[in-house]
């Protein structure tokens, strides 16, 4: 007898408001949505719908008659699981559970069980941990009777006559509370990791892109490495680091970020700023881009919000590499190539087949190149301290000593020079 557990059987429904002006492609998004719960171990993606919706119930989300259509679906098809592609309220995920007798998931909380799932370092696990309780916090409402009975005390504990749902939710702050502590430990022992690497004077190349661009496959090409690299959105969370070595002898850092996507959940913004901050210290943002994606330009204008939202520096220069170019067809291709070999912003490549590599770490040299520059600097013999902070920098290039005190000339970024004015 097969004693395996049989997998959740789930559907997939993308509500789309045909009343609101410049809404994204449906097709696309049902598609992503579809990736989202494939993305999730144990899950059988038995049915995907768009769900064309003119207003939007306040208790439902759906009217009644797409209510009872849908209920019928779901016991028909012995539906264990529904996954709602976009924001559920606590009230409304709370009734379509009552309407339709199965658990309902909404596009937040999917994304915070992936992420979950993923998560492998101590700091990823516990910014998983720390979103899920923001996010858990705010669903209370959804538990059942429990949440009506009144509970008395000793009067130090909550008082006399305390709500479950307010003992539950004063539990949940106090994890919150908990986990921030231990993640500013955490965070402690990255930022002093970092300062050890800002001492090295290699340029940090950050990796970023809407999930599933290839971010991992280009950056295993690059470097060598054995990052988990899969046809799935979010195969990479935790962000990882490694030196590479240009075709011009530099050495640069390459990070490969968390992969973005839109309507990110407001909480694992939050949660995973500390990670991107590899994103906000770099010298220069690689976007890499599906550019063989229905909705390319929509997933790159998700990335540049995502980038503002964060506070990336305007001014840090970004190169995008439009990947997957071994799946484009043959009349696209070719317009696509004659675009980007008119910009100098842009690659075509395939980090899959190699195609384009070449030239993108030539446009990277360069990019770095222009960011360091060579300059003269007069110390005294006084300011022995910022002679030696030069040289940890690894920045000098030459030394001639005078009667004042030592001519220096360094080669440096903006970055470094800045530093070198406040170590002064």
């Amino acid at each position: 007898m097969d004693t395996e557990a049989r997998p959740t059987r789930a559907l997939v429904l993308h509500p789309e408001l045909t009343t609101e002006g410049n809404r994204r492609p449906a097709q696309p998004a049902l598609e992503e949505a579809v990736s989202l719960a494939v993305a999730l171990p144990g899950l059988e993606v038995c049915g995907a719908e768009i769900v064309r919706l003119r207003a939007v119930q306040p208790g439902t989300l759906f009217g009644k008659g797409k209510l009872d259509e849908l209920k019928t679906m779901i016991h028909d098809e012995e539906i264990d699981l529904v996954l709602i592609d976009g924001s559920l309220s606590p009230v409304q995920q709370r009734n379509l559970e009552d309407r339709w007798k199965t658990k309902i998931l909404d596009r937040t909380g999917l994304i915070l069980e992936i992420f979950a799932d993923r998560a492998a370092t101590r700091e990823g696990v516990l910014q998983v941990e720390l979103a899920a309780l923001s996010y858990q916090r705010t669903r209370l409402v959804r538990a059942w009777t429990h949440l009506e009975r009144q509970r008395g005390g000793l009067g130090f504990v909550g008082g006399p006559g305390e709500t479950q749902i307010e003992a539950d939710r004063r539990a949940i702050d106090e994890a919150i509370t908990r986990i921030r502590k231990q993640l500013e430990r955490v965070v402690k022992t990255r930022t002093l990791h970092r300062a050890a690497r800002a001492k090295v004077p290699f340029p940090v190349v950050a990796l970023v892109g809407y999930t599933n661009a290839g971010k991992s496959t280009l950056f295993n090409r690059l470097t060598g490495a054995d990052v988990m690299a899969k046809d799935m959105l979010f195969a990479t969370l935790d962000p990882t680091m490694r030196g590479v070595t240009l075709d011009s002898g530099q050495r640069i850092i390459l990070s490969d970020t968390v992969g973005f996507i839109s309507d990110l959940p407001t909480q694992l913004v939050a949660a995973f700023r500390a990670t991107l901050e590899e994103v906000l210290e770099a010298n220069l943002i690689i976007h890499v881009r599906d550019i063989s994606h229905a909705d390319t330009a929509g997933q790159a204008a998700d990335v540049q919000t995502i980038m503002s939202d964060l506070g990336v520096d305007e001014d840090t220069p970004v190169l995008e590499l439009w990947n997957k170019a071994d799946l484009l067809r043959d009349e696209a291709g070719t317009q696509l190539r004659t675009v980007a070999e008119r910009r100098e912003d842009v690659c075509l490549i395939s980090a899959v087949n190699g195609e384009g590599i070449d030239e993108a770490v030539h446009r990277i040299t360069e990019l770095l190149g222009g960011l360091r520059q060579t300059e003269v600097l007069t110390l005294g013999f006084a300011e022995g301290k910022a002679r030696a902070w030069l040289f940890a920098q690894e920045v000098v290039q030459d030394e001639q000593q005078t009667e004042e005190g030592w001519t220096l000339t360094v080669h440096w970024s903006s970055r470094q020079k800045a530093d070198f004015e406040t170590a002064k």
